[in-house]
């Protein structure tokens, strides 16, 4: 008996849970002509039945995945952002280095070699002299220095390259 009396307790109570959700709602217009709400409209009346909604059982949770969504979208651009910012660190750093390998062979070449020489303006072969060599030699360590170029030991009887 006291079973079938919980029994009889929960699906009442269930049934009565659900009565709003099977609720409806109608619109119609009344005599004065405005719009009117409710869930039974007056005999004779035409009536309009209207769909509810039933609301999110979290009110924030529109909020919270809206939230969710953008802070997702301001970590993908940031990453996008962060791989764009270190491919163009990669390039400059390669670049640099092409142009001190290069500057390093300049130098190596000006300091070994015997005959260097230049190219005028008509494109004819210019030997430098000595002075010209070390005005070439200075000016190409400028530009390693400048360029933060570090020195990289060869070996031990040997001049630094870059």
């Amino acid at each position: 008996m006291r079973f079938r009396t919980a029994l009889c307790t929960i699906l009442c109570a269930a049934a009565c849970a659900t009565l709003p959700a099977v609720a409806a709602l109608y619109k119609w217009t009344d005599e004065n002509g405005r719009v009117v709400y409710g869930d039974t409209p007056p005999p004779g009346a035409k009536a309009e039945r209207i769909s509810v909604a039933t609301p999110p059982a979290d009110p924030n949770a529109v909020r919270d995945m809206a939230s969710k969504d953008a802070e997702l979208r301001k970590r993908a651009q940031a990453r996008t952002d962060e791989e764009a910012k270190e491919e163009k660190n990669r390039v400059d750093t390669n670049l640099m280095r092409r142009q001190c390998q290069q500057n390093a062979a300049r130098l190596k070449a000006l300091r070994q070699e015997a005959n260097i020489y230049t190219y005028d303006d008509k494109g004819e072969r210019v030997n430098l002299d000595a002075a010209a060599r070390q005005e070439a030699i200075a000016q190409t360590e400028k530009v390693i220095r400048d360029a933060g170029c570090t020195p990289a030991v060869t070996g031990p009887a040997s001049t630094p390259t870059y």
